[in-house]
């Protein structure tokens, strides 16, 4: 042995010197916990106390634009803000009149939705970078309510009148029945905008109850097969305009399936004007998007291609009268200025409170997870509840002015991000954009065809649609999180679009419980001289202790797995004690009935010898197989469990931790516990589970090494351990 060898060996050798007694740790004394009496009087003085600083406090955290406008760096700033806008504006306009279609509205009703949401979102809002407006998920949600309640009403079929009726005022509904002087379009937005003002309240009741940490409980695999699916379903609705067909939405469950046969039985009745321009259309959109995504990084925009689409083919229907000529549909009179504000329909609303709830789950979710994501690259901190008041009220107030539900985008926040967005005067910007169109330029769209605005709506579902290249990357990182994203995307798409969120919430709750259920003991060796167990099955060279097991189990041991915590424990041990003590009951009668039996043989001296002989025969039998094939010549004396992955314990937990300890004591089995943590020490306290006797020391130890030199101990003659702890 070399020098540095024996330096090596004596470390070793003080370290192992060092301890040989166990740890021993102090816990902090808690403080008695405070009566709810006065927990609830101080909480409200903290919450309704008044002060000038705490005023000043609240307004700023209540509306952000107040902390950063005064120190908005103008030189620094204003080109990047007003470039970023000035484009997205652009942007906004093509999709915010397409985006009307697929939630049912008329195309004035996006413009008002993209305007108003811009504005409200800029005053109130954390992060620095999101575009908040029309999102196509949303626009489906709300469209498919809408539709439902259109049909609830008697407005079967969709209106083919190329006139525009935003501006009928809405009859009153005190009794619930739709008023004369409400035609289809004016109870369409009647019905969006009450949605909307539904999912707003629940946005900003959530706010109010701090409820933001409900978006953690959708993960980004969830969202991801959300998406994928709801757009599956949007693809579908939007093929009958690029057909030219007038097929009414189909409602409840299956609508794709649904959607698809009324697609193949009406092929027949195509517009061929309507199906030539959707081709020309998707001709030039495809490869020019493809063109911005590849050249983007050279590109200091992305070239506004949808507007100029937009232009060119409402001009040739302008002038080539496809709306008379060849029955093409066409968006139809868009109004300017701005409608009266009015209430909505609160008669309405039993009707869609629940859709307005998975809508204000979905919109918030999507705006949070979007806002941490951009304020984590660009170093800056969101609130998510201020998110959830923002978030709400871009639908509450908009709601007033007939819009219809809001949420963070990601195309367009990409954009406006690539583009030199600092804050969000950016919003501003495009907010003055919206208002040119909405004051001027929007009656100019009247001859522009549904088909061209179907075709901005596919084209931009390309980048949900390319997740399905990649399931098979997804399934070989982490089949969970993939399963999690096909069952979503599956009930999403196939059955119901709301249904599949919360098929993909219980879906992920149970992937979690799963988890807790396929737990399984781990046999645990020590690794060399050091103080670290692991795996037997995992690592080579660990050695195990004579006469000690050491197990660990990683999960939390509760009501739900409990029992399989004590299978798996028994089966890796290779001793069930509850089979041990009936296994020994059967043999102790069996056992009684031979000596009964012996008794009652005749008397004789060589009946005597045999019935001796078979007695002692028995006696062997019984011997040689009272204790288990593991068990055998007491070789098992203690049990170790490593408690460092128990995150937590309840009732049933600790009380199968009870049993396992009075099973196993029975056979003459110590069992003891390692590396427990404070939470899972002040179940057991609570839980009973140390002896009256005052004998925590004696069960619980900080540290394996500590637990298993205690079981040592316990075997050795006059053995010398101190156990205290």
């Amino acid at each position: 042995m070399t020098l540095g060898d024996d330096s090596c060996a004596a470390v070793e050798d003080g370290a192992e010197s060092d301890r040989q007694h166990p740890l021993i740790l102090e816990r902090v004394e808690k403080e008695e916990a405070e009566n709810w009496q006065t927990a609830a009087s101080r909480r409200l003085k903290k919450h309704c106390s008044c002060s000038s600083e705490r005023a000043k406090a609240k307004i700023l955290g209540f509306l952000p634009i107040l902390k950063w406008l005064p120190r908005y760096q103008l030189r620094e700033w204003i080109l990047g803000d007003a470039m970023s806008g000035l484009i997205v504006g652009i942007l906004l306009v093509p999709q915010s009149i397409a985006y009307s279609l697929l939630a049912s509205q008329d195309p004035i009703y996006g413009l008002y939705t993209s305007f108003f949401s811009s504005i409200i979102y800029a005053l109130l809002g954390t992060s620095r970078h999101i575009s908040v407006g029309i999102f196509g998920v949303l626009c489906l949600l709300v469209g498919q309510v809408v539709d439902r309640e259109l049909a609830v009403a008697g407005y079967v079929t969709e209106g083919i009148s190329g006139g525009n009726d935003s501006a009928v005022l809405l009859a009153g509904r005190g009794n619930g029945s739709v008023g004369t002087e409400c035609d289809r379009s004016c109870y369409a937005i009647m019905v969006g905008a009450t949605v909307t003002f539904t999912a707003g309240v629940y946005q900003v009741l959530m706010g109010v109850f701090q409820v933001g940490f409900v978006s953690v409980y959708l993960s980004d695999s969830l969202l991801s097969g959300f998406a994928t699916g709801a757009s599956l379903t949007i693809l579908t609705s939007q093929l009958k305009y690029l057909l030219g067909l007038r097929l009414p939405r189909p409602q409840g469950w299956f609508t794709l399936v649904k959607t698809w046969y009324g697609l193949l039985s009406s092929l027949g009745s195509t517009n061929i004007c309507d199906l030539v321009t959707s081709l020309l259309c998707l001709l030039v959109l495809v490869p020019a998007k493809e063109l911005n995504d590849r050249f983007k990084a050279k590109l200091k925009a992305p070239i506004p291609f949808e507007l100029f689409v937009v232009i060119a083919a409402t001009l040739a229907s302008h002038f080539g009268h496809f709306n008379t000529e060849y029955g093409s549909g066409v968006a139809g009179a868009i109004p300017t200025g701005f409608l009266p504000p009015q209430l909505p329909s609160w008669s309405l609303i039993p009707n869609v409170a629940v859709d307005a709830f998975s809508i204000a789950i979905v919109g918030f979710a999507i705006t949070v997870s979007l806002s941490e994501m951009f304020a984590k690259k660009h170093g800056y901190a969101v609130d998510a509840n201020q998110e959830m008041y923002a978030i709400g009220f871009c639908n509450i107030l908009p709601s007033f002015f007939r819009c219809f539900t809001t949420s963070a985008a990601l195309t367009k926040t990409l954009v406006k991000e690539s583009t030199g967005c600092q804050t969000q005067v950016s919003g501003l910007v495009t907010a003055l954009v919206l208002l040119l169109v909405l004051l001027v330029i929007a009656p100019l769209f009247y001859s522009l065809q549904k088909c061209v605005l179907a075709v901005i709506i596919v084209v931009n579902l390309r980048g949900a649609l390319r997740k399905f290249g990649d399931v098979p990357r997804m399934w070989r990182v982490n089949r969970i999180d993939a399963s999690i994203w096909l069952v979503t995307m599956a009930t999403s798409a196939l059955v119901n679009t709301e249904l599949g969120l919360l098929v993909g919430v219980l879906v992920s709750a149970f992937c979690v419980l799963g988890r807790t259920q396929r737990a399984q003991a781990l046999e645990l060796g020590r690794a060399g001289a050091t103080e670290r167990y692991e795996d037997l099955a995992s690592y080579r060279g660990l050695r195990t202790q004579p006469g000690v097991a050491v197990f660990r189990y990683e999960a939390p041991i509760y009501y739900a797995n409990q029992s399989l915590f004590k299978t798996s424990l028994y089966r890796r041990l290779g001793l069930d004690p509850v089979k041990e003590k009936a296994r020994r009951r059967k043999l102790e009668k069996k056992k009684r009935k031979q000596q009964e039996k012996a008794e009652e043989v005749a008397t004789g001296r060589s009946e005597e010898r045999e019935a001796a002989s078979k007695k002692n025969e028995t006696e062997a039998g019984v011997t040689k197989t009272l204790m288990p094939e593991k068990n055998v010549s007491g070789s098992l004396r203690s049990l170790v469990i490593d408690c460092s992955g128990v995150l937590f314990l309840d009732t049933a937990g600790v009380n199968a931790l009870k049993e396992v300890r009075k099973d196993y004591g029975e056979l003459g089995v110590k069992v003891l516990l390692a590396q427990c943590s404070t939470s899972v020490l002040d179940s057991l306290q609570r839980g009973g589970y140390y002896p009256e006797n005052g004998g925590e020391s004696k069960t619980v130890f900080f540290t394996i090494t500590d637990a298993v030199r205690y079981a040592q101990s316990l075997s050795t003659p006059n053995g010398d351990y101190d156990s205290k702890c």
